[in-house]
């Protein structure tokens, strides 16, 4: 498929500004003929066309922010959003949100859509299908037109742009080493498919902390289930063969919808394993026993996205100046409840 030519490809293959091609393009009379007939020449040969999140930056401000998320299910990006919304609400920006649904076509479409001059930047994370087909096309062709784009919790590092993560990898070490400072050895994962970057992320702390204090790392302690669709049978049967005091769940639905499992199987939780899950949401409150869980902040996130994406779009945009990104790592922290508060039998 042929590459879609942009403002930034004209100006370097010309080696003019961005603004002047702009400027050329509209017909503007600050160009010279020659210089707007040689780039009105060469963007008519190569097809040119202008995108209108682009002209509409160019003109005036929308005061809307467009976000996009995988799903409304996990409580963690219901409160990222609400971060957002409070935070650009304040700034006096109106949010409007999409769901892709983790599907690479919606997240598309969901762009697509936002991409008609009504708004002024995005806020998202990537659908779990779009991690899997690698593809960020979408993504950059957004940012070479300058627009401004923060992805968080689900990043990518092929995508040049703001990013707001937690500490993934260290957050899950921590759980891990506290299942072993309470006792516990046969310690097991549960977690989604390795493309979700976040999951990876996750089993890299849980890997460190097992070399760390000298466990073995075993496969067959290893759950990998999907991420949207429910698969009970393979859960029962991984919990069902193997000796397992402790489990570490990517997320607090695998975490609740595990405990259960091996509640219904005579089990104790925690006196014969303790869970730890991720999120810190309604699930994890409301569950019996209660779940621990590292709270991954999500108000906080969604704060410091919009954060970051308001003083970018608010910057004066016809500044000739290299664009710096940033990446924001915020410390996640675990909260302690019934689930692993209890004695190893």
């Amino acid at each position: 498929m042929k590459r879609k030519i942009t403002l930034k490809h004209i100006a370097r293959e010309l080696d003019v500004s961005i603004s002047t091609v702009s400027k050329a393009l509209k017909n503007s009379e600050e160009i010279g003929q020659d210089t707007k007939e040689k780039i009105q020449a060469f963007a008519k040969l190569y097809n040119y066309r202008p995108n209108n999140i682009a002209i509409s930056l160019k003109n005036k401000r929308t005061k809307n922010i467009g976000v996009i998320i995988p799903d409304i299910v996990h409580h963690f990006f219901t409160t990222v959003f609400r971060g957002i919304e409070q935070y650009a609400n304040n700034k006096g920006y109106n949010v409007i949100v999409c769901v892709s649904d983790e599907s690479f076509d919606k997240e598309v479409i969901n762009m697509e859509m936002l991409a008609n001059g009504s708004i002024d930047g995005f806020i998202m994370a990537l659908a779990g299908e779009t991690q899997l087909k690698n593809d960020f096309n979408h993504l950059k062709e957004v940012t070479e037109q300058g627009i401004p784009l923060v992805l968080f919790d689900r990043v990518t590092e092929d995508v040049q742009c703001d990013k707001v993560i937690i500490n993934d990898e260290e957050a899950a070490y921590q759980a891990v080493k506290k299942l072993i400072a309470s006792g516990r050895r046969k310690i097991a994962l549960v977690t989604t498919e390795g493309y979700l970057n976040v999951s990876a992320k996750r089993a890299e702390g849980y890997f460190r902390a097992l070399k760390e204090h000298h466990l073995p790392i075993d496969k067959d302690m290893i759950l990998e289930l999907p991420y949207q669709k429910d698969n009970e049978k393979k859960s029962e049967e991984f919990f069902r063969n193997r000796s397992i005091d402790a489990v570490l769940c990517v997320n607090e639905i695998f975490a609740v919808k595990c405990m259960g499992i091996v509640q219904r199987s005579g089990k104790r939780v925690p006196d014969d394993i303790a869970f730890i899950g991720f999120t810190d949401g309604i699930l994890s409150r409301l569950s019996t026993p209660t779940l621990s869980s590292v709270d991954q902040h999500g108000e906080l996130m969604g704060e410091t996205a919009a954060r970051m994406l308001i003083e970018k779009i608010e910057r004066d945009h016809d500044q000739e100046e290299e664009e710096i990104f940033q990446t924001r790592i915020i410390s996640a922290t675990l909260v302690e409840r019934e689930s692993t508060l209890g004695s190893l039998k």
